[in-house]
C-alpha cells in the first residue's frame, strides 16, 4: 500500500507539471495524451481500480520521440513514476 501512495504522489507531481506545460502550449498532442493517461492513472489509484489499466509506461519514450529534451524536469518525474509503477506491477 505504501508504494501505491508513493505512486499517487508521483503521478500527481507529473500532472502538475503537465498542467503548467499545457497552459503555454495546448496544441501539443503528446502533452495532451500524457495528461489524459496520468489523469486516468490517478483516477484508478484513488478509486481502488484495477492497476493493470494504468497506461503510463512508455510515456518517457513518447516524450523523447517528440521533444528530444533529455534534461526536462517533466521527463525526470515521469521516469520516477514509471519506475514506481513497474515495481508495483512486478510485485503483483
Amino acid at each position: 500500500m505504501e508504494k501505491n501512495n508513493e505512486l499517487i504522489n508521483q503521478v500527481s507531481k507529473v500532472i502538475g507539471i503537465l498542467e503548467q506545460y499545457l497552459l503555454n502550449d495546448k496544441d501539443r498532442p503528446i502533452l495532451n495524451t500524457l495528461y489524459s493517461r496520468y489523469m486516468k492513472a490517478l483516477e484508478v489509484l484513488t478509486n481502488g481500480g484495477d492497476i493493470k489499466k494504468i497506461m503510463i509506461k512508455g510515456g518517457c519514450r513518447a516524450y523523447l520521440d517528440t521533444f528530444s529534451d533529455y534534461m526536462n524536469p517533466l521527463l525526470l518525474e515521469m521516469d520516477k513514476a514509471e519506475k514506481i509503477f513497474s515495481q508495483i506491477i512486478d510485485c503483483k
